[in-house]
């Protein structure tokens, strides 16, 4: 500020910096930068006035990820064109081999292209209209990703499902989105009655030959496809995800599977799986690679012959099958491999370490959900920190809030990922009230419990109705899951909470071994590693913990095992 004598009272100027010093004293901690200029001639005895600012006060780091959004989806556009780019400049490289004992069935990207657009030109001689919904009832087989494919290619919207679905659990579907058509295979479970015209697999092979159909461009934002959640809330709910989803998975390259053109990468998982399709299908079609798929009738303990076999450079599984496949205790020769994924539950750091100890590679975790593609990972290039899933995709926007908003890093809050990001559903189809109660402001909430670091990392605590109560502490299953599955006597083991009188819950935790194991020497174990409040009150001996289709473990359904055997005693 430059006062002139001309216009005010040298008495009045000579009383400013008193005054400014006052106001500068009282906001200092609000203030910075902070510089007074006067005129020479009304310098006091001492010189030119100096303000000096108290030191800041300490701010609080939020967990906040947010260094920008991701480049916008190019626009028109169509998943299933994008998918497939590299056909036009690699016809005769191998996109897809389905890997049996005897040989392997090998398809070429040219070969791919042209069976995904003739079945697309199939399906709109069919009678199907831009915009229908297609049910797909196809087995573990390469028919799935053509018909997939090739219904988005025209701009249907297909309807994945799982093969092993009964009739009353399809006919929840079919009510859900009322499909124009279902593709059905042979031998897979699907009612007969419902007016709905069935298109089947002789059909679908006939569809291969026909002319390409155009790619149905168009605004990235309108539906692509629909996947169902697991039916967590009590029943599978319909998700319905744009074409701008594929484009989301291209922060998952450096984020998390790093595939490069010359990767040959090997799934566990069948054909209609989503994790398949996306991981193992998709995201190596997009970038050149090659495919690799086990054969119907590939158990885990064989896979390791074809890992080695088919020089697979990435492999990605469920934690289950790293499970079985290290079984055995003995090291697996992969000379080619560079890294292992995995997705779909929690991964146990005594299965990753056991398979670095296996194989000399490290297995790069992933964590996503049916409603947001994968958004939270760790990668060769950023290996993840002991316990934690890893950090926030380069582009991805996440906080952990509270009930007021983002918590401060270290403390505990739901995983949340903001409402922009351009894998995010469009919406829960029909339900826009259900839709709406997942958002806090500008943030998807996940319904998952974790902690941000000051690094970034993230840990993940489970979901919100997996959280356990013990004596008024929340415990998370993971946590104690994780500290007693390294007894060597103990195959698996899930924990959760249980009613053992009105108002009145407990820790029990249900395993797997060859024989009973003493509870004396599992409590012994569990006082070394757990706080008090966090140790099991029971244990029960299984021949088998209870999973999904997907292999992640129904908690649920333990709290039912435990009444029933509660009831019989």
């Amino acid at each position: 500020m430059r006062l002139s004598q001309a216009a005010h009272p040298r008495t009045e100027i000579q009383r400013l910096p008193g005054f400014f010093v006052a106001i500068v004293a009282r906001y200092a901690d609000q203030m910075s930068g902070i510089a007074l200029v006067h005129d020479p001639v009304y310098k006091r005895a001492g010189g030119p006035l100096q303000l000096t600012r108290a030191a800041p006060k300490p701010s609080i780091m939020l967990s906040v990820h947010d260094h920008g959004a991701p480049p916008p989806c190019p626009a028109p556009f169509n998943l299933a064109a994008y998918v497939l780019a590299r056909a036009a400049e690699q016809p005769d490289k191998v996109a897809l081999s389905i890997l049996g004992f005897s040989g392997a069935a090998r398809w070429r990207y040219g070969q791919l292209e042209s069976a995904v657009r003739g079945t697309g030109t199939g399906l709109l001689r069919a009678g199907l209209v831009p915009g229908d919904h297609v049910l797909m009832r196809l087995g573990n087989d390469v028919e799935f990703p053509i018909a997939y494919l090739g219904a988005i290619a025209a701009g249907l919207v297909p309807v994945p499902s799982s093969a092993q679905l009964t009739a009353p659990e399809v006919r929840v579907l079919i009510d859900a989105v009322n499909p124009a058509a279902i593709l059905h295979g042979p031998g897979i479970v699907c009612p007969q009655d419902t007016g709905t015209r069935l298109i089947g697999t002789e059909t679908l092979l006939t569809m291969r030959d026909m002319p390409p159909v155009n790619w149905d461009m168009g605004d990235p934002d309108r539906p692509a496809y629909i996947v169902f959640t697991s039916g967590t809330a009590g029943r599978p709910r319909p998700v319905v995800h744009a074409h701008r989803a594929i484009w989301a998975r291209r922060m998952m390259r450096d984020g998390w599977h790093a595939i490069g053109p010359g990767d040959r990468i090997l799934h566990a998982g069948a054909f209609n799986w989503t994790y398949t399709m996306g991981t193992g299908l998709m995201d190596p079609w997009t970038w050149g690679a090659t495919a690799l798929i086990p054969a119907p009738g590939i158990t885990p303990e064989q896979l390791p012959l074809l890992l080695a076999r088919h020089d697979a450079t990435i492999f990605a599984a469920a934690p289950g099958i790293y499970r079985k496949m290290l079984r055995t205790g003995t090291p697996l020769r992969l000379p080619k491999l560079r890294h292992g994924l995995s997705a779909g539950e929690k991964l146990a750091d005594g299965i990753r370490d056991d398979w670095e100890a296996a194989t000399g590679t490290r297995i790069h975790e992933a964590y996503g959900m049916t409603e947001c593609s994968t958004f939270i990972s760790a990668s060769p290039g950023h290996p993840a920190a002991s316990g934690t899933l890893g950090r926030p995709q380069k582009g991805r926007r996440v906080a952990i809030l509270g009930s007021g908003g983002p918590v401060a890093r270290g403390t505990q809050g739901m995983i949340a990922v903001h409402r922009g990001d351009p894998g995010l559903m469009l919406g829960y189809l029909g339900e826009p009230e259900a839709t709406a109660t997942r958002f806090s402001g500008d943030w998807f909430v996940t319904g998952d419990h974790g902690t941000m670091d000051d690094d970034g990392a993230i840990t993940y605590l489970g979901r919100e109705d997996d959280m356990m109560n013990a004596g008024g502490y929340r415990v998370s299953p993971l946590e104690v899951e994780a500290a007693l599955a390294r007894m060597p006597a103990i195959n698996e083991i899930a924990v959760t909470d249980v009613e053992v009188r009105p108002d009145a819950r407990v820790i029990m935790a249900f395993y797997t071994a060859p024989e009973p194991v003493p509870p004396e020497t599992l409590d012994v174990h569990a006082a070394t590693c757990l706080a008090r409040y966090k140790r099991p009150r029971g244990y029960v001996h299984l021949g088998a913990l209870p999973t999904g289709a997907n292999g992640k473990i129904k908690r649920r359904a333990l709290r039912t095992i435990y009444k029933d055997l509660h009831d019989q005693a």
